[in-house]
């Protein structure tokens, strides 16, 4: 799925100049990569979820598998170009080795519990283009998986499948494996679109991957569209989430595009000029997708994400509740013992970090040190990207009152405004008239239970809004009980 991160907690824009569509619309997990782990920075950042003393055991995996039939034009992540033919890819070499070292990683990486105790519980293969691998090369690594940690038997597993290199006898051993729930990259419903963009995909193998994923009946699916595209109009954008509610898919990402250094779209465009659109234009788009799929009876759970009732995607709740996960490939970022880890983005770089894990001189765990202000940074990041928002009494409790009250206190003009909504330990809205004393300490604590971002606006500024968070944890000075907690 889309990165949901901000690229760095230095920079701000409004959202939705944000997020940057890859091959699969751009991937929820890369934004750990890119936010947390650039390449001007050491591979490494200590980070913790909320519960200090006692973190959990990572309970998801996500696998990097960087194979594409070529790049799209406005993707900038690592991935291996096989060619615009390759849909076999059973007698690839560079499929089969890359998968074989896969499978040594799993191997060699460290775990804190047996896998008896704590199987996973998500499992997401990203990309590239995890469908152009066989599915008896996803057995071995699925099998290496539960050697090492164990897999629920209702293990949610998501894999990212693109139009054109997939039919339904594949769609059916992909399901014998365990797969069931599908993310399809979609992207447009235009023929001048898709091929503007250079995917390797058109309208036709649109409809028919389609076909495919209901006809051999897979419940949990999803369709990636990509918005604010070169040459995208309003008409071209409203006909394909029409297309998209009319195929009924249970859950839908919705991103905007960012133009990137080094990619085609890099070269030839830049943001806000034509032929791309002024982010009023976007901001258009983000609104019209939020009206007509919620209109359509979606719910929109997080920034970029809509479902039906039940149909949320578990393994990204992981990522937005800062809870630990494992993460296996090229250029993928895990989060285990308060370590963010990013491993290389080019193959052979890839191979000698397998190795030096085998030998024991890297190790992509931490050791549980943790830095206070960097993990209620991420906490408000992620937790405000959701309409559950930010639980302040789960912040409060690992990080004191002060620091709430002072978020508080900075969101009440947004409050005023609507753009920052409060809610109650029942999650209703608190829409008393607004005055200071209604941010005093005792009536606060007493009341204000979630605050959240408004939708569609606050979303559109929460770039803005989550940097003004940054502010206030910038000056805070770690509490007590944080303290305490750290070294318990």
């Amino acid at each position: 799925m889309l990165t949901p991160l901000m690229l760095l907690k230095s920079s701000f824009t409004p959202i939705f100049l944000v997020q940057t569509p890859k091959s699969k619309a751009q991937k929820l997990h890369h934004a750990f990569t890119k936010t947390f782990l650039t390449n001007s920075t050491p591979p490494v950042r200590h980070n913790a979820s909320l519960n200090f003393a006692t973190p959990p055991p990572a309970s998801s995996a996500y696998f990097h598998l960087p194979f594409c039939r070529k790049r799209c034009h406005y993707c900038d992540f690592p991935i291996v170009a096989l060619g615009s033919a390759s849909t076999q890819t059973h007698h690839d070499p560079r499929v089969s080795n890359y998968i074989d070292w896969l499978c040594r990683e799993i191997t060699a990486t460290k775990v804190d519990q047996p896998a008896s105790t704590t199987p996973l519980q998500t499992v997401y293969f990203g990309g590239g283009t995890p469908s152009l691998v066989p599915p008896a090369m996803v057995s071995s690594v699925l099998e290496s998986l539960r050697v090492k940690f164990g897999l629920c038997k209702d293990a949610e597993i998501s894999m990212e499948m693109d139009p054109g290199t997939f039919g339904a006898e594949k769609m059916r051993e992909m399901i014998a494996l365990g797969v069931n729930r599908v993310s399809l990259g979609v992207q447009a419903f235009q023929e001048e679109l898709l091929r503007a963009c250079g995917r390797a995909h058109g309208v036709q193998e649109v409809h028919e991957a389609i076909s495919v994923v209901k006809s051999c009946g897979v419940e949990n699916w999803s369709i990636d569209l990509i918005a604010s595209l070169p040459h995208q109009s309003c008409e071209m954008w409203e006909e394909s989430l029409r297309l998209t509610i009319e195929s009924q898919p249970s859950h839908v990402s919705v991103y905007d595009l960012q133009i990137e250094q080094g990619t085609k779209f890099g070269r030839l465009y830049s943001p806000g000029e034509f032929p791309m659109p002024s982010e009023t234009q976007s901001a258009e788009f983000y609104k019209m997708a939020s009206r007509m799929l919620t209109d359509a009876n979606y719910n929109h759970y997080e920034i970029s994400s809509y479902c039906k009732s039940g149909y949320e995607c578990k393994h990204n709740f992981i990522y937005w509740k800062n809870e630990p996960f494992y993460a296996f490939g090229l250029g993928s970022a895990s989060f285990v013992g308060g370590l963010r880890y990013s491993r290389p983005r080019k193959v052979n770089d890839y191979i000698n970090f397998v190795q030096n894990l085998e030998k024991g001189i890297v190790d992509s765990s931490g050791d549980g040190n943790i830095n206070g202000k960097d993990t209620a940074m991420d906490v408000v990041m992620l937790s405000l990207r959701t309409a559950q928002g930010l639980d302040l009494k789960s912040f409060q409790e690992s990080f004191g009152s002060s620091v709430v009250l002072s978020l508080l206190e900075a969101y009440k003009p947004y409050v005023e405004s609507g753009l920052v909504v409060c809610l109650d330990e029942h999650r209703r809205t608190i829409i008393d008239d607004l005055d200071y004393s209604f941010w005093d300490k005792t009536n606060t604590e007493k009341r204000v239970a979630y605050i959240r971002l408004s939708d569609p606006e606050g979303f559109l500024l929460s770039n803005e809004l989550i940097a003004l968070a940054f502010g206030v944890i910038d000056s805070w000075k770690v509490s007590p009980q944080y303290q305490e907690a750290k070294s318990t």
